[in-house]
């Protein structure tokens, strides 16, 4: 069955190219005076390949960080936020001191003006009008009996 001198078909297979079409893209207008530079590289086999030289792609730049951070900004203005309160606090003790220096004064002028009055009252130079005559004895204590 298996004759080395009989000839067994063979089946060769060609490979074919795959052909990608790239998207249709539009195509670079040249700057008129400016022509792109032209490379050329020689492959270990001696062919020489020709071609317009490509720039790198450019990475997109990365939002740039703001100089501060949003945390303190805001502690920043928490603390004038409270510096304003503190101020507001100061002011109010302020109107309290002077409110409570205010009420002191006039419950002491209101002490001298009606003492004042009542002295007058009470040590006048008039006779009395009438009133209770209270005479004070010495009084004598023994053993715990009232003498009067």
């Amino acid at each position: 069955m298996n004759d080395p001198n009989r000839p067994t078909a063979v089946e060769v297979h060609h490979p074919q190219p795959i052909t990608v079409h790239p998207p249709a893209t539009p195509v670079a207008t040249v700057q008129p005076g400016h022509v792109p530079a032209v490379a050329s590289v020689v492959l270990p086999d001696g062919r020489v390949v020709t071609g317009y030289a490509i720039n790198p792609a450019q990475p997109e730049p990365v939002a740039a960080k703001p100089a501060v951070s949003r945390t303190a900004v805001n502690v920043a203005l928490g603390g004038v936020g409270f510096l304003a309160v503190c101020g507001g606090l100061l002011l109010l003790t302020s109107f309290i001191a002077a409110l409570t220096a205010f009420v002191t004064q006039l419950i002491t002028l209101a002490a001298v003006c009606f003492g004042g009055w009542i002295a007058a009252m009470v040590f006048s130079a008039g006779g009395h009008g009438g009133g209770t005559t209270v005479n004070i004895r010495k009084a004598v204590i023994k053993r715990n009996k009232f003498y009067g």
